[in-house]
């Protein structure tokens, strides 16, 4: 038998109870979707790849060739952020479907996957790059086609795109806090500048060469700066450069596999933290696994991240991400601001109540993650990651010892005055 209940007491409640949680901030409330019941003609306006139950993101790093020891983690932790937002429900209702592509650390390739992702399948945001080559060989085509893409790597900066989310760190914010943290605690005048050759190590160069020439204190200079090829494995003439040399730091930004081979013939040439302090700003958790920790010991990286930050929310993620890969697995920099991306994209769609790139780039600024490994995050009008810098001492066991932290969030400044 069935009767009205509409002035039962227990059902006023209950309404009373739904009333409240509906009227609560959507990030406060991350098992809830927000707009799941929207219909799929009113979220998705510009026929990307989104159904009723799903959405189409696409993942694009190099899982080959001589980046791969850098963009694995960023593949994985992309997909961790996926795994967890669809254990609670997805984006606006839809489970996250990923279309995964191997740039192969070649940039046309990562050309040429972008528009297979963006033209043929119609993926509502990419999750991908880590070198500013491959960056600047698919931003034409994002801007292009409007896609979104989350790109999770520190950069030079000099850019800004309304179809780029930066969720790693420009070169002002990493390097000048770095250079600054050098001179105070370890009295450093003179500095030995090395990169690999293409984009972002050189223009990091010449910001951190204009901080070092004017805006150090007076006497500090550069007293060499040399440029490899990726994959280049034979340093035994820059490390005799720099014993000539003799600089208070060597400041460095060499990546990928070149880093195991830089690093171990550095320690044969007797060139160790115990004799030379070494600023790297390209050395993360996951290159020191294939440098080994042996190898790296005593010598420092400036980033926003480091596996062993001391906080609830990064103590959750390693566990999460260690159950998913394995007990040996690490985390650093560039795959914890990749891990961001998920988590950054999914506030944006909710925010917007729509999968379109336009009300996604426009509902972007102001966006905070509470729940950021890092601690917390904010996203800049200008698409960039308000963050904090951390120094890390690399220990024996291939983590890092946080010896420094900025005492506040560090604006993102991608066009600098004076260092351009």
């Amino acid at each position: 038998m069935s009767h009205d209940d509409s002035n039962d007491p227990i059902s006023i409640n209950r309404r009373r109870i739904m009333q409240g949680l509906a009227a609560l901030p959507v990030l406060g409330l991350p098992g809830l979707s927000f707009g799941a019941n929207l219909p799929t003609a009113q979220v998705n306006t510009t026929k990307l790849a989104v159904t009723d139950t799903e959405v189409t993101v696409g993942q694009l790093h190099s899982a080959t060739g001589t980046m791969a020891i850098s963009e694995t983690g960023s593949i994985q932790a992309e997909q961790l952020a996926i795994d967890q937002i669809n254990a609670m429900g997805g984006v606006l209702g839809r489970k996250i479907k990923v279309i995964k592509e191997d740039g192969a650390s070649d940039w046309p390739t990562f050309a040429e996957k972008s528009k297979k992702l963006l033209i043929n399948d119609k993926v509502a945001a990419v999750f991908g790059c880590w070198t500013s080559a491959s960056r600047k060989a698919v931003l034409p085509i994002f801007e292009k086609e409007n896609g979104m893409l989350y790109y999770p790597t520190f950069y030079e900066g000099l850019e800004q795109s309304k179809n780029v989310i930066y969720t790693g760190q420009e070169a002002t914010q990493q390097i000048l806090w770095g250079l600054d943290w050098a001179v105070k605690e370890k009295k450093s005048k003179t500095f030995f500048l090395v990169g690999s050759d293409y984009i972002w190590p050189r223009t990091s160069m010449k910001i951190a060469r204009k901080h070092i020439e004017g805006h150090l204190p007076s006497g500090s200079k550069v007293v060499g700066e040399e440029y490899y090829p990726l994959g280049t494995t034979n340093f035994n003439s820059l490390i005799n450069k720099i014993k000539v040399a003799k600089p208070d730091c060597i400041f460095i930004a060499v990546v990928g596999g070149s880093n195991v081979s830089f690093y171990k013939q550095l320690k044969a040439a007797g060139v160790t933290s115990a004799k030379q302090f070494l600023l790297t700003i390209s050395v993360t958790e996951d290159e020191v696994l294939g440098i080994g920790g042996e190898n790296m010991q005593g010598f420092y990286a400036s980033m926003k991240y480091f596996q062993s930050l001391d906080n609830p929310n990064n103590k959750k993620f390693v566990e999460a991400f260690k159950a998913k890969y394995g007990p040996k697995s690490v985390i650093g920099d560039v795959t914890q601001a990749a891990y961001l991306g998920p988590w950054l994209w999914k506030a944006a769609v909710e925010k917007a109540g729509s999968f379109d790139v336009d009300k996604i780039a426009a509902a972007s600024p102001g966006i905070e993650f509470k729940g950021a490994p890092e601690a917390y995050v904010k996203i800049h009008e200008n698409h960039h990651l308000w963050s904090r810098t951390r120094i890390g001492q690399a220990q024996a066991d291939g983590q890092f010892k946080v010896v420094a932290e900025s005492p506040e969030l560090i604006e993102p400044n991608p066009f600098p005055k004076g260092y351009q």
